[in-house]
């Protein structure tokens, strides 16, 4: 059974690799959400890359990306679902330009953890605003 922090960390991964390229931008993303978001104050910032294998693995497993879906879905409290999401969106941010296998990865994580399409909206309208360059 994944932990929450996990279930947050695979959700990151995932975005990352879903269009087969993990860029230094979205790595360093990953690593600054991990230290800096509230909800990480009790994880071993240590335990990042071993929890990036396992998602990794996970994912070759039979379970593929949906079972993994699951899992993180159900690792997760649901008042942490938006906040799964807002990481998610976070990651494909990072980028200058999402890619359309993110954009289907951020779509299936929004029907898996059940984030309605206003918040949705809003969640992702903030991320490219933190996110935004000249």
């Amino acid at each position: 059974m994944l932990d929450h922090h996990s279930a947050l960390i695979y959700v990151m991964v995932l975005v990352s690799a879903s269009d087969g390229d993990m860029t230094d931008a979205e790595l360093e993303a990953i690593g600054e959400n991990v230290k800096y978001l509230p909800i990480f104050d009790d994880f071993e910032v240590d335990r990042l890359p071993e929890v990036t294998r396992e998602c990794t693995h996970m994912l070759a497993g039979e379970s593929g990306l949906d079972g993994t879906l699951e899992r993180i879905r159900d690792a997760l409290p649901a008042k942490l679902y938006e906040t799964a999401y807002a990481v998610a969106c976070d990651i494909a941010a990072a980028d200058v330009k999402a890619s359309q296998e993110e954009l289907r990865l951020l779509e299936m994580l929004r029907h898996t953890l059940g984030v309605d399409r206003l918040c949705a909206a809003a969640i992702e309208r903030g991320a490219r605003a933190r996110h935004m360059r000249l």
